[in-house]
């Protein structure tokens, strides 16, 4: 697996850019909590997108955009080579690339 990450710093922007060379690429399920809770934004290719054992599950493509609540959990896998989510933090927080434990 190969996931590239880079901050994201524009101004009082601040986020991470997620590169997905191949295609199976996953970012691992976890979720944020208030000070790092984010949208995120498909810039190119296609993901699935889902939650813990089934609950929910979305399709993705280049241009959609997901709204994450606190806590909410979520794994990535892409679907086609190539492929890149943009996250923003909502909030004042900063980007973390450390992923918390889901609730139990």
């Amino acid at each position: 697996m190969t996931l590239l990450t880079k901050p994201l710093n524009l101004g009082n922007l601040r986020g991470t850019v997620y590169d997905f060379e191949k295609k199976g690429d996953t970012l691992p399920m976890h979720w944020h909590d208030n000070e790092n809770v984010h949208i995120t934004i498909v810039g190119r290719g296609l993901f699935k997108a889902y939650g813990p054992d089934g609950t929910w599950e979305k399709i993705l493509k280049s241009g959609d955009v997901v709204d994450w609540q606190p806590y909410q959990q979520h794994e990535f896998i892409a679907l086609e080579d190539n492929s890149r989510i943009v996250n923003i933090v909502k909030g004042g927080g900063e980007p973390s690339n450390e992923y918390g434990t889901p609730p139990q």
